[in-house]
């Protein structure tokens, strides 16, 4: 199948290096991020992991589980796990799912023939405590993934799910954003009290709310 934006993902049960896990359960009211890789002792994606399990408490602190997927056999993550220890020193931290399979991997349309008949594609997946697709993005097996931009990406997410905005390029947390154009000039009086600045009457640029 394939996933649009504001779909709920598929729910599945699958065996992961830190026991079995039922998805949608295993995600309760938190935020989520499923990350795909080919296979395990890929160099690239060792050097993800690795970065992943450095950032585990920025993660944490957006209320974000992070959780991998390979498809490969748990009997081959042990060795995988020490190796990224040794490689980027970061023991792995989070959960990585053994898709041998490919049952996930179908679920979430991670083959992509035209790039390999036998691997999944690098995707990434950020889910809302809603269980629906917030962002999908999808990575050439030769270009690492940026894990800040998805960080940052987290927290634009949050903010505008909170309040009547909106993030504009190369937005930052702390820096200013977007009033919605779904919301009036009056509305916003009361919205942001503190008032704003008029671009164009459709780019009003204010403080981000509670900085």
């Amino acid at each position: 199948m394939s996933l649009r934006l504001g779909d709920v993902v598929p729910d599945f049960t699958a065996q992961t290096t830190e026991g079995p896990v039922r998805f949608h359960e295993w995600l309760g009211d938190s935020w989520g991020i499923l990350f795909s890789h080919p296979k395990n002792f890929t160099p690239v994606c060792t050097t993800e992991l690795g970065q992943v399990a450095h950032l585990k408490g920025e993660f944490d602190k957006r209320n974000v589980k992070v959780i991998g997927l390979s498809v490969d056999t748990l009997e081959n993550h042990p060795q995988w796990v020490s190796d990224i220890a040794d490689a980027t020193g970061a023991q792995l931290n989070f959960p990585l799912i053994a898709d041998s399979d490919k049952t996930v991997s179908g679920l979430y349309d991670l083959i992509h023939p035209n790039a390999s008949d036998t691997a999944t594609v690098r995707a990434v997946f950020i889910i809302g405590p809603d269980k629906k697709l917030k962002l999908t993005l999808t990575y050439p097996a030769s270009t690492g993934r940026n894990f800040q931009e998805i960080l940052r990406v987290l927290d634009s997410l949050q903010l505008t799910s909170q309040h009547s905005v909106a993030t504009p390029a190369d937005w930052k947390q702390g820096e200013d954003v977007i009033i919605v154009p779904s919301v009036s000039d009056a509305a916003a009086k009361e919205k942001f009290p503190e008032g704003w600045t008029t671009v164009k009457p459709y780019l009003r640029v204010v403080r981000q709310p509670g900085t």
